[in-house]
């Protein structure tokens, strides 16, 4: 690692704006980043899944249906109509007609703005293996054309695609940090995420305690918790010692 980027990344943000842009825009779209950059956040989270035909894009949930004006599965589109759905309209009229995001998109706006990214790899079911062997070898690429840019954070709840990841990434010599994702904290978890030789590890929020921040960290990992709105919240995570928080509100860090 170059000494700049060391610098950019010791002093990583703590806020982390949840799906781009939290509930101030249709998450996953372009559109959330931009809303998020303009609220003044530097780190950005995001969801990205593969099309039929190996495109990188961006989706939290297997199906169209909550997110988009189409339905169904997400896996059997190919990205050239995926790019003629209506992901915004269901948010507010204001972003009636966004497209989703593709990754290179997203990386586009990363380089051009110098902000973080964590991207979380969400495979469609059955392609946790591909899908994190692709989200891992177009990150490579990216930081090789990048070097000074603060590097992605690749995570996941699927312990298989981040193993994935990590082999390709050790083949291309390619040193992007990981972080494992679990809805509940065990130790066991815990032990899992070194194992992988994860940067950090990230949990609901609702299971940290002072106690397990100090195990996470004397375990040499990072501990980052999702999705905090609520200001109280954020303030006693913080006083916990945690090193970032992903939220929906944009707002938050101000209030605070």
């Amino acid at each position: 690692m170059r000494r700049g980027q060391a610098m950019i990344e010791s002093s990583m943000p703590r806020w982390i704006a949840h799906r781009g842009g939290g509930s101030a825009a249709p998450e996953n779209t372009l559109a959330a980043f931009k809303t998020g950059l303009k609220a003044g956040f530097t780190a950005f989270e995001c969801d990205v899944k593969l099309s039929l035909d190996g495109v990188l894009w961006l989706l939290h949930d297997d199906t169209l249906d909550r997110t988009t004006d189409a339905r169904g599965p997400a896996a059997p589109w190919r990205w050239e109509n995926l790019q003629l759905v209506d992901a915004g309209s269901w948010h507010s009229a204001a972003f009636r007609g966004e497209p989703p995001a593709s990754l290179d998109q997203v990386l586009d706006f990363a380089a051009q703005h110098g902000v973080w990214l964590n991207l979380e790899i969400k495979p469609s079911p059955g392609q946790d293996v591909r899908t994190g062997e692709a989200v891992a070898r177009r990150v490579a690429q990216w930081m090789a054309q990048h070097p000074s840019a603060p590097r992605p954070l690749l995570s996941s709840f699927s312990l298989a695609a981040l193993q994935a990841a990590r082999k390709t990434l050790r083949g291309l010599r390619a040193d992007a940090p990981l972080a494992y994702l679990v809805q509940t904290y065990e130790d066991g978890a815990l032990e899992q995420a070194v194992a992988l030789g994860a940067e950090g590890l990230h949990t609901d929020w609702r299971q940290v305690t002072p106690a397990v921040v100090d195990r996470v960290h004397a375990r040499g990992l990072k501990l980052r918790v999702y999705t905090v709105n609520d200001a109280d919240q954020a303030r006693a995570l913080l006083a916990a010692g945690v090193d970032g928080l992903f939220t929906d509100r944009l707002d938050l860090p101000a209030r605070l």
